[in-house]
């Protein structure tokens, strides 16, 4: 009975002796694991240290060692269980990139950008942007190496307006494009001190470029002018033909008209003809005969109308912009030799050798005939629409001008009353 009772005392002493060699263990396992965590925290120190002091060179002296709250945070994520799987993963937003970049002092920030969309790239740029001349005519002369758009492309009309100020007959030209959004587009370069603009209701209210030239009339800076508002039109790839025109300029044809004429023609319109006489091969500088021969000068109208292709030659043109900006000076009028030459010589082919803008020089001068209140009339408008003949995609037509000039500003009442009827602006 004696021996029973001994035998569960002996039994939890053994026991009690074999679990003493593991108590043993057991601090040295927590000592492992805080050496182990320590040094952990050490390396994070060290390469947090580095990152800051990349700058620092080799003659330098470390920093006292720091726990810092960053290497804190990485330990944290390095040794916390990783977080549970949900159902439905959050993507971030198709239209989100997350950029970083290393600023002056070091320190890496993140920046948010909006992904550029396919419809963001073919928008085309204000007309006031920050892009200097350089700039521009550089984004200008780009041309897509594939001649297929990968996107339904409705043509547009370019209307450019060179002017010195306000736009007097502004209220006419908003009767024309009324209704014609999607197929025009329009350009207008003022001279840097005329600060006045268009009211907002107008279509060419925010219509402006940006540029500090001064044109005067026959210098150079009208050419300069002219490339300008060609490079910036060119800025919208749904641009495909380009008409410069005045403050004093009018249609004669309503814009379905216009419209269709332009942009079915398989020609440009430059005036260009050779002038025997002191106004024409009188004005050639000889300093030009390494590239243009006296029997290549040419003389026409600045009032042209081009299409793409020409628009992206005339910007990009290095030889004889140049050129004519060196030698084309005073009485040579560049405004009436630069386009027609060049034309003439690298494009006759594809060129009608007409302009589309009704001048009337009958009266000679400097200057063309400039029309008041009282020479607006029905009989007018209709001799100035159809009263020439002339050559349109190889058959004769009677349509051979759709803009005229001088129109002054007393026109406008007539002009408005006018319209309607004989140029069917309500068609």
């Amino acid at each position: 009975m004696k021996q029973q009772e001994q035998r569960p005392q002996t039994s939890l002493l053994k026991l009690f002796n074999d679990l003493l060699p593991l108590g043993g263990l057991l601090p040295k396992f927590f000592l492992i694991g805080f050496g182990f965590t320590l040094g952990i925290i050490a390396s994070f120190c060290l390469m947090n240290n580095q990152i800051f002091n990349s700058h620092d060179t080799h003659f330098s002296s470390s920093p006292p060692l720091q726990v810092t709250q960053s290497a804190l945070v990485q330990l944290s994520l390095l040794i916390s269980p990783p977080a549970p799987v949900t159902s439905q993963a959050q993507p971030l937003a198709p239209s989100l990139q997350i950029t970083s970049s290393v600023n002056e002092n070091g320190i890496e920030e993140k920046d948010d950008h909006q992904l550029i969309g396919w419809k963001d790239y073919l928008k085309p740029l204000e007309a006031m942007h920050d892009l200097n001349e350089e700039e521009l005519l550089w984004r200008a002369s780009l041309v897509p190496q594939i001649e297929k758009f990968p996107y339904k492309r409705i043509p547009k009309v370019a209307f450019m307006f060179l002017t010195r100020g306000p736009l007097p007959l502004a209220p006419l030209w908003d009767k024309f494009f009324k209704g014609q959004d999607g197929f025009y587009s329009i350009y207008v370069h003022s001279n840097p001190s005329f600060n006045e603009s268009e009211p907002q209701g107008s279509v060419f209210y925010g219509r402006r470029i940006t540029s500090n030239k001064e044109v005067r009339w026959g210098e150079f800076s009208m050419i300069e002018a002219e490339r300008l508002l060609l490079a910036n039109a060119l800025l919208d790839f749904s641009n495909e033909r380009f008409v410069l025109l005045s403050e004093s300029c009018i249609p004669l044809f309503n814009f379905s008209t216009i419209y269709s004429y332009l942009t079915n023609s398989t020609q440009t319109f430059v005036g260009a003809f050779d002038e025997l006489g002191p106004v024409g091969r009188g004005r050639y500088n000889h300093h030009m005969s390494e590239l243009i021969e006296i029997e290549q000068w040419r003389k026409g109208s600045q009032w042209f109308e081009m299409d793409r292709q020409l628009a992206i030659q005339i910007v990009s043109d290095n030889t004889f912009f140049p050129l004519f900006k060196k030698f084309c000076k005073r009485s040579c009028y560049a405004d009436e030799h630069y386009l027609p030459t060049v034309v003439s010589m690298r494009f006759p082919k594809t060129n009608s050798n007409r302009s589309l803008t009704w001048v009337d020089w009958s009266k000679g001068g400097a200057h063309p005939a400039r029309f008041i209140r009282t020479d607006v009339t029905k009989e007018l408008l209709d001799r100035l629409r159809s009263g020439s003949n002339c050559q349109y995609n190889g058959n004769t037509t009677n349509i051979c001008h759709l803009f005229a000039r001088k129109f002054l500003p007393s026109t406008l009442d007539r002009l408005l009353r006018f319209a309607p009827e004989v140029m069917r602006f309500d068609k």
